[in-house]
């Protein structure tokens, strides 16, 4: 019997049963329904440090990921991340960007970075191996097309898939989430959540 998909969703919303989690939700459903073991991190609940900036995890040569000098919950997280098949990576966007936990995420992600001292600048380690696919989740206050060009939540999503080596399937951006305090998920919005998650 051939082993089940593994995919690993990274949450990086603030908000319990806000559009981040009700469109994970959604996308989870799906792929549990087609077969595939879908985990979630919630990064609110992870006790990741701020990166340090020293490089120390980017000096050795390899396709593994560095080890980071912090021995906290992002050793953890990167673990999970080698052992999936796909990822589903979500962020909501405040201030034009994505959230300061994905953010944070995301620097810690310069273990996938091979940067040793003296070189210009850092080589993907992932680069040359095959890539998996992530789904790409973003929200924000103002309309979905307005949002998703104008701010960056959704080019930094589409960066941290490259730097785990993953190629994204497809963006599900939600608009004009802001008119009400407990917002509901659309059915246009969920639909696409459940066309893109077939997609991994």
């Amino acid at each position: 019997m051939s082993q089940a998909t593994r995919v690993l969703a990274i949450n990086g919303s603030y908000r319990d049963d806000g559009i981040t989690d009700q469109a994970i939700e959604v996308a989870a459903q799906a792929l549990r329904e087609s077969g595939a073991e879908v985990e979630t991190i919630l990064l609110r609940d992870y006790p990741i440090e701020f990166c340090l900036n020293c490089r120390a995890c980017t000096q050795e040569p390899g396709d593994a990921p560095g080890r980071c000098v912090h021995d906290d919950g992002m050793r953890d997280v990167v673990e999970k991340i080698e052992q999936a098949d796909a990822y589903i990576l979500a962020a909501p966007t405040n201030f034009g960007s994505v959230t300061a936990i994905f953010k944070r995420f995301m620097e810690r992600l310069v273990v996938y970075a091979y940067w040793p001292w003296g070189a210009p600048a850092p080589k993907f380690r992932k680069e040359s191996m095959p890539k998996k696919k992530a789904m790409l989740v973003s929200s924000a206050a103002a309309p979905g097309l307005m949002g998703r060009w104008f701010y960056q939540s959704a080019k930094q999503l589409k960066m941290t898939a490259k730097v785990i080596g993953a190629d994204p399937t497809g963006t599900l951006f939600t608009g004009l989430i802001a008119g009400e305090p407990d917002t509901r998920l659309p059915a246009r919005m969920r639909r696409k959540a459940q066309a893109l998650a077939c997609k991994l």
